[in-house]
């Protein structure tokens, strides 16, 4: 598997958001990186490669820009902005947001092909491979060594646990059947 470590698309917008990331950029840089290229492995069409690469970027980055746990409306809405700027058309929108509505969901998610793959890269990282069946246990240590973690999980630890005391009816309101 070739290991892509940079994408224009990715990097202006991850670089866009440095000061919101503070200390958490390079963490979050590297998770995004990981998912994009367990996902790249099952796309190939360019209009899909600029779609995952904008829900990359965006996918998680309601945690920062709007502090909360509860960060897939903010999400959205920040990758919404990003594609009425750069005229991204409405179908590939409907498809940037599928794919951030549904990346933790619980169940295959049915809205998209695009969406199912990156639910399953994302699995794959935030489990380091115990789940996310369509990825390789070498392609997840080669991504390891390429993004280190550089304590990711551990930041999202700390941020479910502050929830969990904020949030008890709701500690992980990005999840869904």
């Amino acid at each position: 598997m070739n290991c892509i470590t940079q994408n224009e698309i990715i990097d202006s917008i991850l670089d866009s958001y440095k000061d919101d990331l503070g200390v958490y950029f390079e963490q979050y840089r590297n998770h995004v990186y990981r998912v994009y290229n367990f996902a790249m492995t099952s796309v190939a069409l360019d209009r899909d490669i600029k779609i995952v690469s904008i829900a990359a970027a965006y996918y998680d980055l309601g945690i920062w820009t709007n502090n909360t746990f509860d960060y897939l409306n903010p999400s959205i809405a920040l990758a919404k902005k990003y594609c009425g700027i750069n005229s991204i058309d409405n179908d590939a929108v409907s498809e940037i947001e599928a794919i951030i509505d549904d990346h933790h969901k619980l169940t295959t998610t049915k809205k998209s092909k695009l969406a199912e793959i990156f639910r399953q890269a994302d699995l794959a990282d935030l489990t380091f491979g115990l789940m996310g069946n369509q990825i390789d246990k070498k392609q997840i240590r080669q991504m390891r060594e390429a993004f280190p973690n550089k304590g990711f999980n551990n930041t999202l630890c700390r941020l479910f646990i502050t929830n969990l005391f904020k949030n008890p009816l709701r500690p992980l309101p990005m999840y869904q059947l």
